[in-house]
């Protein structure tokens, strides 16, 4: 594909969704329940926050070419404070974070900030 955004979140919707279902394999396999600790939602907002950040960074590419590297920072500073408001305060109602709740937000986040870095890396090569 010709263009990197389109490219990008057709890749990001594969990768997440194979993600997601390798996830619920797993949790099965080990009789653990699927749909619990915000599993859905973690996935629908990691994709959602890669996809907008990205599509922002490619438009900003060519204005704002020097700072795009700092620009990528300020999307994890936001995805990490949507963590902080939709996930974090469901995640302590217990007091504890537990290994399900950590794996069902942190899956979804580092396949997306990988995909991300990788992506960007790319056609940030072919700018120069």
């Amino acid at each position: 594909m010709s263009n990197p955004f389109l490219s990008f979140t057709i890749k990001a919707l594969f990768a997440l969704a194979i993600a997601f279902g390798i996830h619920l394999a797993a949790l099965h396999f080990f009789k653990l329940p699927l749909f619990e600790n915000r599993i859905v939602l973690s996935y629908a907002v990691n994709l959602v926050l890669i996809v907008v950040i990205f599509g922002v960074l490619y438009l900003l590419k060519n204005k704002y070419k020097g700072q795009l590297g700092f620009l990528f920072l300020a999307g994890s500073v936001l995805k990490f404070a949507v963590f902080f408001v939709l996930f974090y305060p469901f995640y302590k109602l217990d007091g504890v974070i537990t290994k399900l709740e950590f794996a069902a937000f942190f899956i979804p986040y580092a396949i997306g900030l990988v995909l991300e870095s990788v992506s960007l890396s790319k056609w940030l090569n072919k700018l120069d």
